[in-house]
């Protein structure tokens, strides 16, 4: 039986990035669901965990950041 292939730290994932700035690891036998790009192909699940820790610093969603931002104008 196979298992989750989201839990697989030894397959193969893509890091997916969506229009608000957030990324996501996604398996890359998995199709790309609608709404999100490829931001870092397929590789390891160490090395799109690094990619990941390096690219996403800030976790709010880009309109909460633009909206802030005008707040204080």
């Amino acid at each position: 039986m196979m298992g989750n292939p989201f839990d697989d730290t030894e397959g193969t994932f893509t890091v997916l990035v969506n229009d608000e700035g957030q990324y996501s690891m996604w398996p890359a036998a998995i199709d790309v669901p609608a709404g999100w790009d490829v931001a870092h192909p397929s590789d390891t699940h160490q090395a799109c965990l690094e990619y990941i820790e390096e690219h996403w610093a800030d976790m709010r969603p880009r309109s909460l950041v633009e909206a802030m931002r005008h707040e204080r104008a």
